[in-house]
């Protein structure tokens, strides 16, 4: 890869779109957690855990995933975790990051959810504060549970009064088709929130397409399986309906063989307002520049794909036409001096 898209990516400011804080909990972060609430990880060392980061596929993941989680018990453990990743996504120069939490994860255990969006909201007021970054939280639904309690979710966030901008769809994509929760994607427009969902991973192409069609959402997750329908990807385009695409989560989870089979560079010559992102870079081994660099190396990516997927991601966010114009003006001088 050549030394300037290198230096390009190192330096140049950043959104992040799709990142599942639960996610981001480092094995070192995992133990000191498990310590301070008196619990016994399953794992003997913080080498024998980053070991079992070998997945199958997405469903071996998601086991590991919602074992790992249990740590967080108190705000202080949702403060640690939220601000250890923005303090790490500000030194690959991410300025604005919208972040994912599974309330239901996390109230199913018992957790209030005062005290999650406590430490969460806490630690997102220290890095506008410390670092500048601006954040954003968005509230996941785990779709392999039922369409009621994904609006108890809702009321529940909502009469906590949390610092949420919209709500995602994730958990085990199949067999659960984004159709599943139409009713609660409308009921969460109604209440003024932005709306994602996770389709097109392990799911098919028709997923993506109705989360499109039925949940309206203002960006797809993933959403890389489109290209088995080249005329939903001339759609995609043609709206230009964001795609969050997370690399080398993609390869880690088995949905193409390396980074040099993705179809990023397909899909971004196609015209899909295509954003790169980390996923959850804890598990996969790679935070925000290790997905563009790997991509640039892998697939060829020129000085120009690196900028413009790096607009798209500031463009696709959900800050205000005012905030966007001055990133993107401060992505202009990045590149042109």
């Amino acid at each position: 890869m050549p030394s300037d898209i290198q230096t390009q990516i190192a330096s140049m400011p950043k959104a992040e779109l799709h990142m599942h804080l639960e996610g981001s909990i480092e094995p070192d972060l995992m133990f000191h957690l498990a310590a301070r609430n008196g619990m016994t990880l399953p794992y003997a060392s913080e080498e024998a855990l980053s070991a079992a980061y070998d997945f199958a596929d997405l469903k071996a993941f998601l086991d590991v995933y919602y074992a790992g989680l249990n740590v967080l018990r108190t705000s202080e453990d949702f403060y640690d975790m939220t601000l250890a990743y923005l303090a790490r996504s500000h030194r690959d120069k991410v300025v604005h990051a919208e972040m994912f939490i599974s309330p239901q994860a996390h109230t199913r255990r018992g957790i209030a959810l005062a005290a999650m969006f406590e430490g969460i909201i806490a630690a997102m007021d220290k890095a506008q504060s410390e670092f500048g970054m601006s954040t954003q939280l968005i509230a996941g639904l785990q779709r392999q549970w039922p369409e009621d309690e994904a609006f108890a979710m809702i009321d529940a966030v909502v009469a906590s009064k949390a610092r949420v901008s919209g709500l995602g769809l994730g958990g085990p994509e199949m067999p659960h088709p984004p159709r599943k929760f139409e009713r609660a994607f409308a009921y969460a427009r109604s209440l003024g929130w932005r709306t994602v969902a996770h389709a097109g991973e392990e799911g098919p192409a028709s997923y993506v397409a109705d989360a499109v069609d039925f949940l309206k959402v203002d960006r797809v997750d993933h959403g890389v399986r489109c290209d088995e329908d080249p005329a939903l990807v001339a759609r995609l385009a043609h709206l230009q309906v964001p795609l969050t695409v997370c690399p080398i989560s993609n390869v880690k989870l088995k949905v193409f063989p390396d980074l040099a089979s993705h179809n990023l560079k397909r899909l971004l010559d196609a015209g899909v307002c295509v954003t790169v992102n980390s996923d959850d870079p804890s598990y996969f081994g790679g935070y925000m520049n290790a997905n563009y660099a790997g991509c640039a190396d892998a697939l060829g990516l020129s000085r120009a794909d690196i900028r413009q997927l790096a607009r798209n991601g500031f463009s696709a966010s959900f800050l205000d036409d005012a905030d966007k114009s001055r990133h993107l003006a401060a992505l202009d001088v990045h590149f042109d001096g």
